[in-house]
């Protein structure tokens, strides 16, 4: 497989360009410069035409959604199990994880960063407050889970939905009730975060916020 990823430090491509170093999949990045706007240009359009980032370009063809694209690469690797098979008991607790982060938590941490995008500037404390308290409750949630099912979602070993979780971790670092402040959430991102390829995920995109 050709891939390249274009990624912007920090963002939802986080969530690929760890996969990919954890599947040692071969690739090149590209950066997509958000200080210039660089998602909004005609020709990362044509890419990808809703401007943001994840995009891969597998051998010469653009595709999108991190979260489609985590799934894929997991499921096109199979002995790393980082997915359960289709006939695996798993299975359905795994795709629910999958779509409960990526349509309940990603989008309201994403109007805790752009809240603009919801209701324009004049309105953004109003919008951190209610996203704050929502995502709290789904960290107590989460939490819960873990401690009745973990150390990860899908109980002994890591899968998709765990590196995924952690990069929604990331994300809402400087919120007012941090993920890490429920202890089986601080230990999962402890235990994702010791991973080898983490450190080479920070070194790879200049990152040191949360490290």
């Amino acid at each position: 497989m050709n891939a390249i990823l274009y990624y912007a430090p920090g963002s939802a491509s986080l969530l690929v360009h760890w996969l990919m170093l954890e599947l040692d999949v071969p690739h090149e990045l590209r950066l997509v410069d958000f200080s210039s706007r660089a998602q909004k240009s005609p020709e990362y359009l044509a890419l990808n035409p809703n401007g943001v980032v994840p995009t891969l370009i597998v051998d010469g063809k653009p595709q999108r959604e991190a979260a489609a694209l985590a799934l894929w690469l997991a499921e096109r690797h199979p002995n790393a199990g980082l997915a359960p098979a289709i006939d695996d008991p798993r299975r359905l607790d795994f795709l629910q994880w999958m779509f409960d982060l990526a349509n309940e938590v990603q989008p309201l941490l994403r109007q805790w960063w752009y809240p603009g995008e919801v209701a324009g500037e004049s309105n953004s404390e109003a919008v951190h407050a209610q996203c704050a308290r929502r995502v709290a409750a789904h960290w107590q949630r989460i939490d819960a889970h873990l401690a009745a099912h973990g150390p990860y979602l899908l109980g002994d070993a890591p899968t998709v939905p765990d590196f995924h979780l952690v990069m929604l971790m990331r994300w809402a670092r400087n919120m007012p009730t941090s993920a890490t402040s429920f202890p089986q959430l601080a230990e999962l991102a402890r235990r994702m975060k010791s991973r080898p390829t983490f450190k080479a995920l920070y070194e790879r995109e200049g990152l040191e916020e949360w490290a």
